[in-house]
């Protein structure tokens, strides 16, 4: 029997040897000869070789508890062994980076995969007007090697040096280091924050030197930018940045 088609010719799998790589747009490729990494838990789609996953939830006790309190727990695995690993997240679009002793603060919702050379943690952002929130949460990456996240469509990095930059909270991925972030708060009056109004009432507004990367959509919920506290399931800032 002979199969016809373009299929096993279009859609090789792509030979680099890189140890984070593209197979297409929404499919990551890892070599694992590389050294362990850690991957979001549930996104392995296929691997080649002998690899081995342990679920470390939140990792580690500290990052747990961090995690109860703050609703932007991130569950991770981590992987190990020799062969390629294929991961990705309902195919959302991955962005490739590499950190060379650097930071970044990535929406908790947006992580696929990263080095285990890479430190992460949960941290609070320290913005003024965020403590009518109860408090916004990220996860940092930081020191050297690889990252991967996912945006849903092709994201826009801008200059915050350029121009003053303001994001939707439900539409910004990540900033560098080098970006501070606050909270605004549309002053227009009544009409913006009942039914009819702009719903743009809260926006996150960066300022520094480096660049803030925004998605397509506004639908970054889970996870992503949460407020702890008595406003998580209200209509407020809360309501509107956590899941």
């Amino acid at each position: 029997m002979t199969i016809h088609g373009t299929l096993f010719t279009d859609f090789r799998e792509n030979a680099s040897p890189d140890p984070f790589s593209l197979q297409g747009k929404k499919l990551l490729k890892i070599q694992m000869g590389y050294g362990p990494v850690w991957a979001r838990s549930g996104s392995m789609v296929a691997y080649q070789g002998d690899i081995r996953f342990e679920n470390r939830g939140a990792g580690g006790l500290g990052k747990m508890f961090k995690a109860a309190v703050t609703g932007e727990g991130v569950d991770m695995m981590q992987c190990s062994g020799q062969g390629e690993l294929f991961v990705a997240d309902q195919a959302a679009e991955v962005q490739i980076m590499y950190l060379e002793n650097d930071e970044i603060s990535v929406n908790g919702s947006n992580v696929l995969a990263f080095s285990s050379s890479v430190e992460w943690d949960i941290h609070r952002l320290q913005a003024r007007g965020a403590a009518m929130t109860g408090g916004l949460y990220n996860v940092s990456l930081r020191g050297t090697g690889y990252v991967a996240v996912t945006t849903k469509g092709e994201p826009v990095a801008l200059d915050v040096a350029s121009a003053p930059t303001f994001g939707d909270p439900q539409a910004v991925v990540l900033w560098t280091s080098g970006v501070g972030m606050d909270i605004r708060v549309d002053t227009g009056g009544l009409r913006s924050m009942v039914r009819g109004g702009t719903g743009e009432t809260f926006q996150m507004a960066f300022r520094g030197q480096g660049y803030v990367v925004v998605q397509p959509s506004e639908s970054v919920v889970d996870g992503g930018h949460q407020a702890g506290g008595a406003n998580r399931g209200g209509g407020g800032l809360g309501g509107l940045l956590g899941g």
